[in-house]
């Protein structure tokens, strides 16, 4: 058993994580998923919002400078989450219908849910 203590980096992002799975259940979300993981990418929350799949990429900054948690999302990291989220259809939910939000968190907790944050294609 592996009992060392985590990078402070590590354990923020898992804190963000479940403020961001929090924010969500309180919204009406269900979680189905967290940290979602295959070769070709990583999904941190896969939520259902009635029959609706959500895949959710959760990042913080804890500042804005540089474009802040929203910007940070480049069309190649949404392209390895587009990519998973097809195969997590594929296989789990082939006829479901689904969007790509984000949650972004920036400097003391403050959250900004994102809604249809980009699209498949």
């Amino acid at each position: 058993m592996d009992n060392k203590p985590q990078a402070p980096h590590l354990q923020r992002g898992i804190s963000t994580e479940q403020l961001a799975c929090e924010h969500l259940q309180a919204s009406g979300l269900h979680l189905l998923h967290q940290n979602y993981r295959l070769k070709m990418g990583e999904i941190d929350l896969i939520m259902r919002d009635g029959i609706i799949i959500v895949f959710v990429e959760v990042r913080y900054r804890k500042t804005a400078r540089y474009g802040g948690a929203l910007l940070s999302i480049d069309p190649r990291k949404q392209a390895r989450i587009i990519r998973t989220a097809q195969h997590y259809l594929q296989y789990r939910a082939p006829n479901a219908q689904a969007r790509f939000d984000v949650v972004a968190v920036e400097g003391d907790n403050q959250l900004n849910w994102i809604k249809n944050a980009f699209e498949a294609g």
